[in-house]
C-alpha cells in the first residue's frame, strides 16, 4: 500500500463530501486506503460516506476525540509507506497527492512534506510553511511587529524550501517515521500537533519541507472573517502545551511565568478583536 488518507471528521458532512470527491478523483495509479475517523458527528456525516463513498473506511469514534487522538485511532490502522492527514475541509488538486508521493519518493531525506495551502480568495494560508513559534517571534507577534519576526516565510510561495513546520491540513509523513517518533500527542486536542510532529521529525534528523507543486484549497473557517471563541482558546492552550515541551526547560521560571501571561494577553486580545469584528459586522 502507498498511501494511507486520514480524514479526521466532527459535523462537516458538506465539505467532507466535497473533500472525499477530491480525494478519489486524484487516485491515479497509487494503491491508496482512504480512512474516515468521525469524531461523533451528528450531521448526517456517516450516512453520507456509508451512502456515497463506500470505497472508504469509515471509523466511528463514539464522542469528539479532537483532531489528535481522531487521528491516531486511524494511523493505527493505517498500512500506507506514507501517511497523508488531511483536513475535512480541504480540497485537493487533481495531481496534488500524485506529485505528493513522487516527491517523497525521491528525497528519502524527507520525513514530513506539506502542499501550498489556498485559502478560498487565492491567498496563502501562511501557516502551511513557517518557524517554530518561539519566544522571540511570539513577543513580536504580541505586539504587532510581526513582520520584524522569522515566524512566517516569505520566501516566493512558489519556491520549496525546508521549514520548521507544515500544517496538518495536509501533512504527508513516511510511515517509519511514525514508528521511530511516535504518534500525535494527544495533550493537543486541536491545533498545535502538527508543529509538534514537525518538531519530532527534524529531532529524529529528518527534513520537513514545503513543496509547493502540490496543492490544495482550505475552506477555514467556511466564509466568515470571525475566528470561534473556543478555536481562538484551544489555539493558545495549544502554544502553552508546545512551550512547557520544547522551550520551557531551557529558562527560569520566572522568564517562563511572563511567557504563560503573554499567550494568555494575546488570547484576550485577539477575543477582543473578534468581538469587535463581530458587532462591526452586524451594524
Amino acid at each position: 500500500m502507498d498511501l494511507s488518507i486520514i480524514i479526521v471528521n466532527y459535523n462537516t458532512k458538506e465539505l467532507l463530501r466535497k473533500c472525499l470527491g477530491s480525494v478519489l478523483n486524484s487516485v491515479g495509479s497509487w494503491q491508496m486506503e482512504v480512512i474516515v475517523s468521525d469524531n461523533g458527528s451528528t450531521d448526517g456525516s456517516i450516512t453520507m460516506v456509508e451512502t456515497n463513498f463506500s470505497q472508504v473506511k469509515l471509523i466511528q469514534n463514539n464522542a469528539n476525540l479532537g483532531f489528535s487522538q481522531g487521528n491516531n485511532v486511524a494511523i493505527k490502522q493505517a498500512i500506507g509507506k506514507y501517511i497523508l492527514l488531511l483536513n475535512s475541509d480541504t480540497a485537493v488538486r487533481p495531481d496534488a497527492i500524485d506529485l505528493s508521493i513522487k516527491y517523497m519518493d525521491d528525497h528519502i531525506d524527507v520525513g514530513i512534506m506539506g502542499a501550498k495551502v489556498l485559502l478560498p480568495d487565492g491567498t496563502l494560508d501562511k501557516a502551511c510553511r513557517r518557524k517554530f513559534p518561539n519566544p522571540w517571534n511570539s513577543f513580536l507577534r504580541l505586539f504587532g511587529l510581526a513582520k520584524l519576526s522569522d515566524y512566517n516565510i516569505d520566501t516566493p510561495i512558489d519556491q520549496e524550501v525546508e521549514v520548521d513546520a507544515v500544517m496538518g491540513a495536509y501533512l504527508m509523513i513516511r510511515k517509519t517515521v511514525v514508528d521511530k517518533i511516535g504518534l500525535l500527542d494527544e495533550e493537543y486536542f486541536m491545533y498545535g500537533e502538527d508543529l509538534d510532529w514537525c518538531w519530532q521529525t527534524k529531532a529524529a534528523g529528518y527534513k520537513v519541507m514545503y513543496y509547493p507543486k502540490a496543492e490544495i484549497v482550505h475552506y477555514k473557517y467556511g466564509s466568515s472573517q470571525l475566528i470561534p471563541f473556543r478555536t481562538i482558546k484551544m489555539a493558545h492552550q495549544a502554544m502553552k502545551i508546545f512551550y512547557r515541551k520544547h522551550y520551557a526547560p531551557k529558562y527560569n521560571s520566572l522568564f517562563n511565568v511572563f511567557v504563560y501571561l503573554g499567550i494568555n494577553l494575546r488570547m484576550y486580545l485577539v477575543l477582543l478583536v473578534n468581538i469587535f469584528r463581530k458587532k462591526k459586522t452586524v451594524h
